[in-house]
């Protein structure tokens, strides 16, 4: 079972992997074509309307969640008719979901004037909101289905598909922007391809799973506690979309959209980035759910403590490496007119700090469930984060609002969280999770002092310098943190692991 786990773990994070990379690449591309094309007040434009589709992704109440935590137990028994009624019963729901997706997305229609601010108006803007509105609904007709490949730990199926479609797409965009310079035509190709994906991935569930075509019904009974379940699943998923897709439209109303187009490159960057990072982790969320029913808690403690490691070395190697190459790739990339202060890029950089190092308990509560317990904190943490951000807009401008979303953070289930899990799934103390996360944060303060003031002092003015200082600055970061942490007992048992897999293989190669 444990080399199956790590077999799909393996697979998922390979073909995520290569897909982000590729994706990365091609954004770059797309968005230097989007911003020459266009300019910055459609890039903020984009931005917002991302962030409004966003919440209105409140409408599937966490089922998403729900659906995929619900197939693990069924999965590992080989419970078919149980995992068909639950895909029976899921494609109701997300046909009553896409529906009220819709008709909100059209009663939001009238009020887009209050949340767009621009000096000088977009043509179309109802039109081009309506093509955003058409590609979200278009996820919630066939997710019911490839859940199950994810809940199955084959995410790497999915993923692959997704590249391929994925690159096309933004190809297509970036040609058909670069032809026409218009973005209804970006959108619609947008559109197009998101529907094609979504039913092709669809079509290849049913393939893989036939039994889930079967018209079994659930048992009112279990209905009735998937739907009592459900409701800390929606309160945490609320929260977190108020905690996190609410920026650019506070930024958009009280600063100006304009700013929301600037803040976005930054925010590509450190989102790319961590997708990049959140491909590992969260590659692992089904062999996780899996061990968790099936291994103790001891095992499941080795497991956290690798991947904890795993993310303080991201955590702090790429953070060292943005605050140095951030302000140096936007000059070069789009000119000195798009750089933002650098009080701006330290807020950026705590918010992506928070992200990573906090993956390991976010990993392990999709994969447990833990939402009956964290439900209310992360309620609090939205209020605080809506509080802060309007107060702080004010005083700092976008800092403030980017520095609000660290505050509440850190504030809430930054502690939380993480004493809960180890309380209910390791039996261990979280003291030993808090003293590393301050070594972390000492040592990520600490070298990245050191480089700002060697490294940081030469300032590159094309691209092959930048190319040169970035190959630098991550080869001294990296190597700088492996070793610090070489006596680490999360860094031990990835060296152990990897020496039982060089022995197994010679073993193999001699057989």
């Amino acid at each position: 079972m444990e080399k199956s786990r790590m077999a799909n773990s393996i697979r998922n994070i390979l073909f995520s992997f290569s897909y982000q990379i590729i994706t990365i690449l091609l954004s770059f591309i797309n968005r230097s074509v989007f911003i020459f094309t266009l300019g910055i007040s459609y890039l903020g434009i984009s931005g917002l309307f991302s962030d409004i589709l966003t919440m209105l992704s409140l409408a599937d109440l966490g089922f998403g969640v729900a659906l995929t935590y619900s197939m693990y137990k069924p999965l590992a028994d080989r419970d078919y008719n149980r995992l068909a009624a639950l895909t029976n019963l899921y494609r109701k729901v997300y046909r009553i979901i896409a529906l009220a997706v819709t008709i909100i997305g059209l009663l939001l229609v009238p009020f887009l004037k209050y949340l767009i601010n621009l000096k000088h108006p977009i043509p179309h803007i109802t039109l081009y909101y309506l093509m955003y509105l058409a590609n979200t609904v278009a996820s919630y007709l066939v997710i019911y289905k490839t859940s199950i490949i994810t809940a199955d730990q084959k995410d790497y199926i999915l993923n692959k598909y997704r590249s391929y479609f994925g690159i096309l797409q933004t190809l297509f965009m970036t040609i058909f922007l670069w032809i026409t310079h218009n973005y209804f035509v970006y959108l619609l190709v947008q559109v197009i391809f998101t529907y094609i994906q979504n039913f092709y991935c669809s079509h290849v569930a049913s393939k893989m799973y036939p039994f889930i075509n079967n018209k079994i019904k659930m048992p009112l009974k279990d209905i009735k506690e998937i739907f009592k379940n459900l409701y800390s699943v929606f309160l945490y998923k609320i929260s977190g979309v108020l905690l996190n897709a609410t920026d650019n439209t506070i930024i958009s109303i009280m600063i100006g959209t304009g700013m929301v187009g600037y803040y976005s490159n930054y925010s590509m960057i450190t989102a790319r980035l961590t997708g990049l990072i959140n491909t590992i982790f969260y590659s692992l969320t089904a062999s996780l759910g899996n061990l968790v029913v099936t291994e103790k808690p001891e095992r499941r403690y080795k497991v956290f403590l690798v991947m904890q490691s795993i993310s303080s070395i991201f955590s702090t190697t790429c953070v060292i490496c943005l605050m140095l190459l951030t302000q140096d790739l936007i000059r070069i990339w789009l000119g000195s007119s798009y750089v933002l202060s650098t009080y701006t890029l330290c807020a950026i950089l705590l918010n992506f700090y928070l992200g990573i190092i906090l993956l390991p308990i976010w990993v392990y509560r999709e994969a447990t469930g833990l939402y009956q317990q964290t439900k209310y904190v992360m309620v609090i943490t939205a209020i605080i984060n809506l509080v802060l951000s309007i107060y702080l807009a004010k005083k700092m401008g976008i800092t403030g609002v980017l520095l609000a979303s660290a505050i509440a953070r850190l504030l809430t289930y930054f502690w939380y969280e993480p004493v809960l899990l180890f309380k209910k799934y390791f039996d261990e103390s979280s003291l030993v999770y808090f003293r590393h996360i301050v070594i972390n944060i000492f040592i990520t303060i600490i070298i990245s002092r050191i480089e700002m003031i060697t490294i940081g002092k030469f300032v590159p003015q094309n691209w092959g310098t930048l190319i040169f200082k970035a190959i630098i600055t991550g080869i001294t970061s990296l190597s700088l943190v492996l070793l610090l942490y070489a006596r680490s007992g999360g860094f031990k048992l990835i060296m152990e692991r990897i020496k039982t897999i060089s022995i197994r293989k010679k073993r193999n190669l001699q057989d």
